[in-house]
Formats: C-alpha cells, sequence, structure tokens
C-alpha cells in the first residue's frame, strides 16, 4: 500500500480557487483507487501526489492534523 496526498476543493460547483485548496492522506495501492475512492464526495481533485517513505515522515511530523484514511475503511 502507498500512501497519496491529495490536493482538492471542499466542492464541485465552484471555480478552483488556490487559497481555499484542502489536503488529505490517503492509503490505496493506486491513484485510480484514490479517485475511485472519493467519486462520490463533493470535492473537486486538483492532484493527488505518491509519498515516498521520507515524505510521508515529513508529513506525519510537521502537520497537527495528519490523519490517513485508508481505501478499505
Amino acid at each position: 500500500m502507498k500512501t497519496f496526498k491529495v490536493f482538492y476543493q471542499g466542492h464541485k460547483t465552484q471555480r478552483l480557487i488556490r487559497e481555499e485548496t484542502l489536503i488529505k492522506y490517503v492509503e490505496a495501492e493506486t491513484i485510480e483507487d484514490v479517485r475511485k475512492f472519493l467519486q462520490n464526495e463533493d470535492i473537486t481533485i486538483e492532484f493527488i501526489e505518491t509519498l515516498s517513505p521520507d515524505h510521508l515522515e515529513y508529513e506525519r511530523d510537521n502537520n497537527a492534523d495528519f490523519k490517513v484514511t485508508k481505501v478499505n475503511e
């Protein structure tokens, strides 16, 4: 399993506003699995990034709101 950092907007109907970008961390096998997992949420995905082990550790250590959601939950 890999951990992905998902950059998204909390709506589907408005134009994208960089200052309103939110982040989720999702554990899945592939980016396609992440997209399928999030497809029914009222969000607009901007970008999905695969985190390396070092980047994941950095995010965990430096983000007070860090929480990983697993696709099978």
